[in-house]
């Protein structure tokens, strides 16, 4: 019996032999001494004996024995060799008692490289057995920017608590996410109960993932299990029966699809043109025997819009379409909505009160918004919020960085100091190109100037009297206030003088032409017309200038030549003849950003985490930030360590 079992092993690791050499891969195990060197290594840690996963243990220490074995462990040499005998003589024992003498191993980076008891590993995976006995011996590499050591300094804390290796992931931040939201509790080790509920948990999400395919997946399992945790809640998942983890797995699926790295987000940057054939109102008045009914649009609120300029804005939108479309079509909302709170809730019962279109204003309601979408896929969510990955719904945002652009011009060309004061709300996604675009617009007309960046959700900060110390004047606040703020401190304004506050111009987002013309999409065809050409990637609206969806009103204090300077600069931005972030752009440390003569993809320029040479001030890290900012951080935030 012993020898049929070599002389298959012996098949499965020529075919697999060939077939690597056929693809020009390297034929035989990896060897860890070729993969990393000494001097690449921080320290080595024993851990002991403990079963690891053999799908884990990949390769040998050295080279000695290397080539006696294929790339998937099986033997290669013939039979006859004293090789063959011992492999033989291990298959006897793992039939008759099992293989029980732990092997000896290196762990690096997740992957184990046996040391000792090669033929056992290889005996043990001819078998398909699932774990081995193992001294461990951890290989930590040292610290450095590459992600994949961050994410396996991550992984070490993880393991800390739960001595888990079988959950692991491709992007930074996902480990202390995994654990926020499981309850595993930092330097704490995991309650043995709850240990067993999560495995089984995790073990019954991967056979639901992989029975549809989910193992051709290039991204680990890891990815999928804590985005399928994010939208239906580590309580809810660990309740699911297998029946119901295979019905939620194949309902979310578009979800992990997105998660491809071949899957990437696709920005409509401007409104899709399909003009209707009749005035768009004929879409919406229904039929004389038809019976249809008008669109009901919601829209849901963080806060309210008497104490939030945020939702004051959106609020004047919803006006806005309300006066556009008259009694054709019909708006409601919900305000004060906190979020992982009752935004579910909101959003249930908005569609319980017959909502076909729902506008969910927070990037902190993001999940809630992709879970309702796959629980009610008739209804149409969109979430107001940049560079987000979902399927299930569509995102929509603003680039407002033109128009912070042109108010940078207007500050740059009066400011008399070059010192110019700006400050930003929440670091997140966007807001950084805000900065920048403004710094760049100043530096565009006076090539001295200075912006000091100051954030307004930074605990314990008196910006005002900081200002006022660096004998700043010219300083560019929040968009707009809300009717009943007190506070004139929005906009462009020149505070020079006491009790003299001039405002000079004022960012604005029109966010009542976007739902305008997003409504007119749906009635006229082209929101299906996105859908059928996006291939199955997310869709997410960032529409700016040439669309209306931003603009910048400047008050008649702004001189004639300033006025005609940022009038030029918004024709040829609306005419996309112009894009502020091309050329030559270097960072605070010189760094070069973008090279001369090269166009910023939009991608970048949301994703920006670094600020022009000409800003002085930094991104806050997350623990300087108040307790309003966490929320919105955990999704859109950009944030230094």
């Amino acid at each position: 019996m012993s020898v049929q079992d070599y002389m298959s092993a012996l098949k499965l690791g020529k075919k697999e032999y060939h077939a690597c050499v056929n693809k020009g891969a390297y034929p035989y195990l990896p060897v860890l001494e070729n993969l990393v060197s000494d001097d690449e290594i921080d320290s080595e840690v024993s851990l002991s004996v403990d079963q690891i996963p053999l799908r884990l243990v990949v390769g040998t220490c050295n080279a000695s024995r290397t080539n006696a074995f294929a790339g998937n462990f099986m033997p290669l040499l013939d039979w006859g060799t004293e090789f063959s005998a011992k492999w033989a003589s291990l298959s006897d024992s793992q039939v008759n008692e099992g293989i029980r003498d732990p092997i000896k191993v290196y762990e690096y980076m997740n992957k184990f490289y046996v040391l000792e008891g090669n033929k056992r590993v290889s005996v043990l995976k001819y078998f398909n057995a699932v774990t081995v006995n193992a001294e461990v011996i951890r290989k930590i590499p040292k610290k450095s920017d590459n992600p994949e050591i961050k994410i396996y300094y991550e992984f070490m804390e993880f393991y800390k608590c739960t001595r888990l290796n079988d959950i692991y992931f491709s992007e930074v931040g996902s480990f202390p996410s995994l654990m926020k939201l499981v309850g595993i509790e930092p330097d704490k080790k995991m309650d043995e109960d709850a240990k067993k509920d999560f495995v089984s948990c995790f073990l019954s999400f991967k056979n639901a993932f992989d029975s549809r395919g989910g193992d051709r997946f290039d991204y680990p399992v890891g990815d999928a299990f804590l985005r399928f945790i994010h939208i239906f809640g580590y309580d809810t998942v660990k309740k699911m029966t297998p029946s119901d983890m295979a019905k939620n797995v194949a309902k979310s699926w578009a979800e992990f699809v997105l998660l491809s790295e071949d899957s990437a987000v696709d920005l409509k940057m401007d409104p899709t043109v399909n003009e209707p054939k009749k005035n768009i109102l004929s879409y919406l008045l229904p039929r004389p025997d038809s019976g249809s009914k008008k669109l009901k649009v919601g829209f849901i609120y963080e806060n309210t819009p008497q104490d939030s300029e945020w939702c004051y804005a959106h609020e004047l939108g919803r006006q806005y379409i309300d006066d556009t479309f008259g009694k054709q079509i019909e708006t409601i909302s919900i305000t004060n909505v906190k979020p992982e709170k009752d935004d579910e809730h909101a959003i249930e019962m908005m569609i319980k009160n017959g909502a076909d279109l729902i506008f969910v204003t927070s990037p902190a309601m993001t999940i809630a918004s992709v879970k309702m979408a796959i629980a009610h896929p008739d209804v149409k969510i969109l979430n107001c919020s940049l560079n987000t990955s979902h399927k299930y719904i569509r995102t929509y945002y603003a680039r407002m960085y033109e128009a912070k652009f042109l108010t940078g011009v207007l500050a740059g060309a009066l400011a008399t100091q070059n010192k110019i004061g700006y400050v930003a709300q929440y670091p997140v996604y966007g807001t950084v190109a805000n900065i920048n675009a403004f710094a760049l617009g100043a530096k565009f007309v006076n090539p001295r100037a200075k912006i000091y960046l100051k954030w307004s959700s930074v605990k314990g900060i008196n910006i005002e009297e900081e200002f006022k110390k660096e004998d700043i004047h010219y300083i560019s606040d929040q968009d707009m206030i809300t009717p009943q703020c007190g506070s004139r401190r929005f906009g462009l304004y020149n505070n020079e003088g006491v009790g003299n506050r001039q405002h000079i111009a004022m960012p604005v987002w029109h966010w009542g032409v976007f739902y305008e013309k997003l409504i007119q999409s749906i009635l006229g065809g082209s929101w299906k017309k996105d859908e059928d050409s996006d291939s199955g990637r997310a869709l997410n609206y960032w529409w700016g200038m040439s669309s209306g969806v931003v603009d910048l009103i400047c008050s008649n204090k702004v001189p004639v030549e300033t006025r005609r300077l940022v009038e030029l600069f918004r024709k040829v931005i609306c005419n996309n003849e112009f894009e502020p972030f091309s050329d030559e752009l270097y960072d605070q440390n010189r760094h070069l950003q973008n090279k001369k003569g090269h166009e910023m993809s939009p991608e970048d320029i949301i994703t920006m985490d670094w600020l022009l040479d000409n800003v002085v001030g930094d991104i806050p890290a997350i623990d300087e930030l108040d307790e309003s900012a966490r929320a919105i951080m955990v999704s859109q935030g950009i944030t230094r360590e």
